[in-house]
């Protein structure tokens, strides 16, 4: 008998033989489980990360932002394991809202995850997300994000109304014994070319959407009257777009001006030639604002052979 405690030696066929002690096997045994819970945990996490990812890669094949709200939230960039990054958006899209600026951040965020999502450099390490206010609220209160804002009523509109009710009754009054104005074409005509001119030179989208007048460069001071993407728009914009319908249109009348009366044929051939030199320059330059904006024209017939 040795020592108490020491490993016990005997000899079989001339070798020594040594045992180990009989306090390790517990031991041996606790660090085997502990070496299987670690590899089965780290299997565990390497399956719900592979699934994370399977699934924001499933949702950037059908759109390039995804939405989110409290649960997908703590789900995919709050709880770990998380091997990408993520960039989230927070905003407030719905018209109760009245987040004007929150509509045109969302459109260059648009342009910004199609261009990431359609580019060769498109990978799982990167995805683009959004969190509305009325789909997230938790997740603004957790961020402390929350601004209670208080808005004044806006009277413009009822006021700019008023004024025009009563410009146009102050005129029928004044011009009630001759009423005969309100029978002149020529006078409908400027009027109706004033509100189509509005229309189309996007008035009612600068009311809607309340973009800036234009854009300041700040790292060279240029400043941009004509905002480069189609979804967007200055209000400089618009006013150039309505001077140059405006000059077409002139052009127009003077052609069929020239073309319609009986004066001096040498006058008509001046007529002419001004009408058609401001429909060609005009245009051209109106063509040329919508080649900077749809980047894609002249666009061309697919070949299906």
């Amino acid at each position: 008998m040795g020592a108490k405690g020491a490993p016990s030696r005997r000899r079989q066929g001339g070798r020594r033989l040594r045992y180990l002690p009989t306090g390790s096997f517990p031991f041996l045994l606790l660090l085997l489980l502990l070496c299987i819970q670690l590899g089965g945990g780290q299997k565990k996490k390497e399956n719900l990360l592979a699934e994370k990812v399977e699934q924001l890669m499933e949702w950037s094949s059908r759109r390039s932002i995804f939405r989110m709200n409290g649960d997908k939230f703590r789900k995919f960039i709050k709880a770990p394991p998380r091997n990408y990054s993520m960039i989230v958006m927070f905003t407030a899209l719905q018209p109760q809202r009245q987040c004007s600026v929150c509509r045109q951040a969302n459109e260059e965020y648009q342009i910004l995850a199609n261009s990431w999502r359609y580019s060769s450099a498109f990978c799982n390490k990167l995805f683009f997300s959004m969190v509305d206010y009325d789909e997230g609220t938790d997740v603004f209160q957790q961020l402390n994000m929350n601004i209670r804002v208080f808005r004044p009523p806006n009277y413009s509109g009822t006021i700019a109304l008023a004024l025009l009710v009563s410009l146009v009754g102050g005129l029928l009054y004044l011009r009630r014994n001759n009423l005969e104005f309100i029978y002149n074409k020529t006078g409908w005509a400027m009027v109706s070319l004033c509100i189509v001119f509005a229309m189309t030179s996007g008035q009612m989208w600068n009311h809607i959407r309340g973009p800036p007048y234009a854009h300041k460069n700040p790292h060279n001071g240029q400043v941009s009257y004509i905002h480069g993407s189609s979804q967007a728009q200055f209000v400089a914009e618009s006013h150039i777009i309505l001077v140059l319908n405006a000059a077409i249109t002139m052009g127009m009348v003077l052609l069929n001006e020239a073309a319609t009366s009986k004066g001096d044929v040498g006058k008509r051939r001046i007529i002419c030639l001004v009408g058609l030199g401001l429909v060609v320059f005009f245009f051209s330059f109106l063509l040329s604002i919508f080649r900077s904006k749809y980047h894609g024209y002249p666009y061309s017939d697919l070949d299906f052979e």
